[in-house]
């Protein structure tokens, strides 16, 4: 038989495991802390009644829920769906461009399918969310990176970036933007900001794909108004309901402009023909039947609580010459050790001490030693977030002092 390599597209050569990956594999050791996967905090869900509601599903709906559904997704969802973009600041969305998709992983994967060819370049974040760039990686797309500060985007290069690609006579598919508390960096762009991006995407002639996982897990204030809520004629938005639900029912959604429905409709049926119908059935329960923005602020509080008790002990551990940022909102913190610091060798290192995280190599697609890190505190509690540090700190105050962890 040939090398298995000899049946592989090109396409497929060229996916590669990320180091969120790696960081996962070290992380099912037994007794590691792990500072690495942005899991929620499920305890606050209503598991015995949502398990009536599942059986319910089965035994009194089997016939329905157990068939193929509409590739759209189910017209109760979409309208569930409409609510919850409603509470993020979208009002008065129209449930009939809602299209459901088996997570907003998979809404990524359409819109890179549907809007570019191999070789056009995806303008990101630096750093930004690695599924994405995964997922570019995949469908042959070049991410080209855009400088960012502490709130995100900045307009300002976004517009250079944009202006140079046009210069070298390149086709730029989309901006693809997660606005609030970014992965990995946890910055929150502010509403004027929100805007002037749109002002310059629509000037330049760039689509805006807008993920918003979480968009309503800020620690104090409401929601920002996602760029689709003023701009939505040229923003694909996608969300989900795996923050503020469960990511196991694996449901999300895009909004999309009217002129682009058909094609993003039929790209994402040809993928997965309909997303399940048991999750969405689920997910709408939730949506319509529980109070599932009293979760969403339980949770969000708990989310502040685990990120202080992460920050604290990082504050009172390590070196100062790490930056640590403090975000707003959502499940990130990210940190920066001083420049000559790479902090992929230190994953390894970390792992042997018990306790893994995400070096910064992971977020962006340029490529070389990166000196930023990111810890997630969302699924851990406080406790054990401090103990994680207290484990961690040695590592890297050893690489900052520059010997060896």
């Amino acid at each position: 038989m040939a090398e298995p390599s000899a049946f592989l597209s090109d396409r497929a050569r060229g996916v590669r495991q990320s180091a969120v990956r790696d960081v996962f594999d070290l992380a099912m050791t037994p007794g590691v802390v792990s500072l690495a996967g942005g899991n929620p905090w499920l305890d606050d869900l209503p598991l015995e009644d949502l398990g009536r509601v599942a059986e319910g599903l089965v035994a009194r709906q089997g016939h329905l829920s157990l068939q193929y559904g509409a590739g759209q997704g189910t017209p109760e969802l979409r309208d569930a769906a409409c609510t919850v973009m409603a509470a993020d600041g979208i009002e008065g969305a129209d449930p009939d461009l809602v299209v459901v998709t088996p997570g907003s992983q998979a809404g990524i994967d359409t819109a890179a399918r549907l809007l570019g060819n191999p070789g056009d370049a995806v303008v990101v974040e630096d750093p930004t969310f690695v599924g994405a760039l995964n997922t570019f990686n995949t469908w042959q797309l070049d991410a080209v990176t855009t400088p960012t500060d502490e709130e995100g985007l900045i307009p300002a290069f976004l517009r250079r970036t944009l202006q140079r690609l046009r210069a070298e006579g390149r086709r730029v598919a989309f901006l693809y933007t997660i606005p609030s508390y970014a992965n990995p960096s946890g910055a929150l762009m502010p509403a004027e900001r929100r805007d002037e991006v749109a002002r310059i995407c629509r000037e330049e002639g760039v689509l805006i794909v807008e993920d918003n996982p979480y968009g309503q897990l800020g620690f104090d204030d409401a929601p920002v108004p996602p760029i689709a809520a003023a701009h939505r004629d040229q923003v694909l938005y996608l969300g989900t309901v795996s923050k503020i639900f469960a990511p196991g029912v694996r449901i999300g959604w895009a909004l999309v402009p009217p002129v682009l429905l058909r094609e993003f409709y039929l790209c994402a049926e040809s993928a997965y023909i309909c997303p399940p119908v048991p999750s969405q059935m689920l997910a709408t329960a939730f949506l319509t039947r529980f109070d599932w923005q009293g979760h969403v602020a339980r949770c969000a509080a708990e989310y502040a609580r685990r990120c202080d008790a992460l920050v604290e002990e990082l504050e009172a551990r390590l070196d100062p010459r790490v930056l640590v940022t403090r975000p707003a909102g959502g499940f990130f913190v990210w940190a920066r050790m001083p420049d000559g610091v790479d902090t992929a060798p230190l994953m390894h290192a970390a792992a042997a001490e018990g306790v893994v995280f995400v070096p910064g190599a992971a977020f962006t697609p340029d490529g070389g030693p990166d000196p930023h890190f990111r810890l997630a505190f969302s699924f851990v509690a406080p406790e054990v977030l401090r103990e994680g540090v207290r484990r961690l700190a040695p590592v890297l105050n050893a690489a900052v002092s520059g010997r060896p962890g």
